[in-house]
């Protein structure tokens, strides 16, 4: 867990692109990202396995499932750290349009992960039982809050 935090650390100081003030350069390469965010992913794979101790079967069952859940997390968090760059861009400057537009593009963001979520449960709980499938919908929530208290520790309010 250690590592996990170690590495959404890392992404999140680093990797959404704030931009140096001065040049607006990001401060780290779209590579960059890619790889950080892969090894998270990695991260997260682990946890997942340690934590729910699968059978066979269910591993079988449970890994092509959450390969294409990932992958569609992937690109709702694509949306998150655009929103971070245009935030970083924009934070000296902000108008009401602006922070209005931003706001509605976080709710979004966080409706899109709950649909998610939704939409998945039967494809999971087909793999695993409803008991199973709650328990990596807990463990999975967690991730996420610890993803979530990282980013928002980081990002600065609204002046």
């Amino acid at each position: 867990m250690k590592t996990l935090i170690a590495i959404v650390a890392s992404f999140i100081l680093f990797a959404p692109g704030m931009r140096a003030q001065s040049n607006d350069k990001p401060l780290v390469s779209d590579t960059e990202i890619q790889l950080i965010r892969s090894d998270l992913q990695a991260d997260k794979h682990d946890i997942i396995a340690d934590t729910m101790e699968f059978t066979e079967p269910e591993s079988k069952a449970f890994w092509p499932v959450y390969r294409n859940y990932a992958l569609d997390q992937q690109k709702i968090g694509d949306k998150l750290v655009q929103l971070i760059q245009e935030y970083a861009k924009q934070y000296d400057s902000m108008t009401d349009a602006q922070a209005k537009d931003m706001t509605d593009r976080f709710i979004q963001i966080q409706e899109d992960s709950l649909n998610l979520k939704k939409s998945y449960w039967k494809k999971f709980d087909k793999a695993l039982g409803p008991k199973r499938t709650a328990k990596f919908y807990q463990v999975d929530n967690r991730l996420s809050l610890i993803v979530m208290f990282q980013l928002t520790s980081e990002i600065p309010l609204i002046p």
